[in-house]
């Protein structure tokens, strides 16, 4: 394990800091929001958002694909996922739609952002007048966030350009970064006039708004994939596709601390607390993760406990292998679902598609004649669900050698039998 070491040049944690893991999400947290009344919302790859009050959590359903983005405004919650659609909360009303997943959101006042890889910017007013749609822009979209007093808005994208918006125009004002790689994570200091981008190649950087110049962070490691600022500014929090968070010091610039904060997969997510004490992270785990900004390496790490879809190829025979890599993260074989983004897979054969109960399908799938059999499993893998169930929720994925087809539906043969 790799860590550096260094004093954080900060004000000490009142006593009562301390580590804690909020649980009960079926798949990986791909978003973390928190409210100035301390509550927290996750997003998850299991289709839902968890509001969490005092550690319990209130599932927000509705979604028909992953979550990837939440985000507080005023007494609203706004989210994002897979399924193209902005979704406001209490209710879950759709209030916006791209033609292609949303993977970042941005609110201000006026305004909800939405940042999609259809390729441009969608403007959400709060008060349900028309939408402004910026762009295209040429690539997919991976980050927005708004300046304070939300008449521009900053942009970031797969083609590595860093775009400043006129909100009330939506006209493009300037392009302050074409980097070459994809830019995935902004977070934007105004007071201080800077703002902070975190790359595919794992390029780490702030920029100086009014000099352009840059400082450089870059461990690398690659991709990064999360950002977050503290709420007094002295923090800035990076994630990276290595499972490390890094925390630069914002007022001496240096590296304060880098904590190895998942033992395997990435660092999806990153929220402070509102009181700044502590760092909230998602990643592979089925949890999110906090810890005391001071002590990041003296608790638990996140997926302490290996996934199947992890183990090593040798420790599973070739038909659970199948079942680890391909279906594992969306479905459980186990009569309770998990909040897995699937349906359980518990009592497969024989069951008409689209009918267990409790499970939001897609219309094309409730409304399909398929029984699901040795045939019709081996057709869905060997064509792929994009193309034998067109319309679906399943993700475009194939099985294209036979025998790895055999072998998984021996497996789900037998471990899909309700137990007598």
């Amino acid at each position: 394990m790799r860590r550096l070491v260094f004093v954080l040049a900060l004000l000490p944690l009142p006593a009562w800091a301390e580590f804690y893991t909020l649980k009960g999400h079926g798949g990986p947290i791909m978003g973390i929001a928190t409210a100035s009344d301390g509550r927290i919302a996750t997003a998850s790859f299991d289709n839902s958002v968890g509001l969490w009050s005092e550690r319990q959590p209130e599932w927000l359903e509705g979604h028909e694909a992953a979550v990837n983005s939440v985000a507080f405004n005023g007494t609203a919650i706004y989210s994002a996922g897979d399924d193209f659609t902005l979704r406001r909360w209490p209710g879950g009303d759709v209030v916006g739609q791209h033609k292609g997943k949303i993977v970042g959101l941005a609110a201000s006042k006026t305004h909800v952002a939405t940042a999609s890889w259809d390729g441009t910017i969608g403007l959400w007013p709060e008060d349900g007048s028309a939408p402004k749609m910026l762009g295209p822009t040429g690539s997919g979209v991976n980050a927005v966030t708004f300046t304070p007093d939300g008449t521009q808005l900053y942009s970031a994208g797969v083609d590595g350009t860093l775009r400043l918006w006129d909100v009330a125009t939506g006209q493009e004002l300037e392009r302050l970064i074409e980097h070459g790689f994809g830019i995935n994570e902004l977070a934007l200091n105004p007071q201080d006039n800077w703002i902070a981008y975190g790359a595919v190649d794992g390029i780490t950087r702030v920029r100086d708004l009014t000099t352009g110049e840059e400082r450089d962070f870059t461990l690398g490691r690659r991709p990064i994939l999360a950002l977050a600022l503290s709420p007094d500014r002295r923090m800035l929090a990076v994630g990276d596709g290595e499972g490390y968070i890094m925390v630069i010091d914002t007022i001496e610039w240096r590296i304060a601390q880098d904590f190895r904060a998942t033992l395997r997969g990435p660092v999806w997510a990153l929220a402070f607390s509102t009181d700044g004490q502590n760092i909230h992270a998602g990643g592979i785990d089925e949890a999110m993760y906090s810890w005391p900004v001071t002590s990041l390496g003296d608790h638990t790490q996140m997926a302490a406990t290996q996934p199947d879809f992890l183990k090593q190829p040798e420790e599973m025979g070739n038909g659970e292998r199948q079942f680890a890599r391909k279906c594992s993260i969306c479905h459980s074989l186990t009569p309770d679902g998990q909040r897995r983004a699937g349906p359980t897979l518990h009592n497969i054969f024989g069951r008409k598609a689209g009918t267990l109960p409790g499970y939001l399908y897609s219309d094309i799938l409730q409304d399909s004649d398929i029984i699901w059999d040795e045939d019709t499993i081996n057709a869905l893998f060997d064509e792929g669900p994009d193309h034998y169930i067109p319309g679906s929720k399943m993700p475009m994925q194939r099985i294209s050698a036979t025998q790895d087809r055999t072998d998984l539906i021996a497996f789900l043969r037998r471990a899909t039998v309700p137990e007598n």
